[in-house]
């Protein structure tokens, strides 16, 4: 039954970037000989365990990148779960049962099928704390960084065998960084940059998109976010900032970097 709800494309050999149907949003199981590892979650509105038991009977181990609802509260259907502790507050912020809440009337205006009381009620375990590492699932390695950005605590995997980087949300082609604890965006930006640019990934992968981009992608968005770039971006609406100063930079073309004004060094410079 779960398979109705979630659809999955193996991207590599023995990685699998999976959609949740009704909601959009991605994640990313990586199976090797002897294990798998699952990077997020989802919104959780249907067995995430389950569905992944289908494509896999190796032991799953979950890794949540940040704290943010539609990434962690698939952790429902699991034990246990780790994540960077400096996303721990932001976990208990957005799996609070009044924020799923809110999504549950989002599904529901979407005709999703879904046992309401249970999504709101379920006890969600507070995520393991965890450090930088390399994983070993046999034959395959992922190995997990801490790139502060989209959040304080945000997690970056990257993959050598399929020289392979998951992003998550501290990279895609409309990368937004205005949430509150997000950080100021030279600093997400230069983070990015001063530890990923070593690696040797040739592909990338991030949550809210199904496809493979190639580095090149990755690096043209960089290379256009310049200090110039931030500087003229223009103030733009996003209907959910909460009152907050957003912008809107282009940094190359088909690609929107959406950021919180005030914390830019332009902004504290002009107080």
């Amino acid at each position: 039954m779960s398979e109705a709800f979630f659809t999955s494309r193996e991207v590599l050999p023995g990685v699998h970037h999976i959609q949740e149907t009704a909601m959009g949003v991605c994640f990313t199981l990586i199976i090797g000989e002897k294990q798998a590892l699952l990077v997020d979650a989802g919104y959780g509105l249907h067995d995430v365990a389950a569905f992944v038991e289908t494509l896999t009977s190796k032991p799953v181990t979950l890794l949540l990148t940040h704290g943010h609802h539609d990434h962690v509260i698939g952790a429902r259907w699991f034990r246990e779960s780790y994540m960077f502790a400096e996303d721990q507050p932001d976990f208990a912020l957005y799996t609070r049962p009044e924020k799923r809440q809110e999504i549950l009337k989002q599904a529901l205006s979407k005709g999703v099928d879904i046992d309401g009381d249970a999504y709101v009620n379920a006890p969600i375990p507070m995520p393991l704390a965890m450090e930088e590492k390399t994983i070993d699932l046999g034959e395959l390695t992922v190995q997990v960084m801490h790139i502060p950005g989209h959040t304080p605590g945000s997690a970056v995997c990257y993959v050598p065998e399929h020289k392979l980087l998951l992003t998550a949300d501290n990279w895609n082609p409309c990368t937004w960084l205005f949430f509150p604890a997000a950080l100021p965006a030279e600093e997400m930006r230069d983070n990015q940059l001063r530890r990923l640019s070593p690696l040797l990934f040739e592909k990338v992968l991030c949550s809210h998109q199904p496809m493979l981009f190639d580095r090149s992608d990755w690096e043209n968005f960089f290379a256009g976010l310049t200090d110039e770039c931030l500087k003229n971006a223009p103030p733009v609406d996003t209907g959910k900032a909460m009152g907050i100063d957003t912008h809107q930079a282009s940094p190359c073309k088909d690609m929107i970097f959406v950021f919180d004004w005030n914390k830019t060094a332009f902004a504290r410079k002009g107080r």
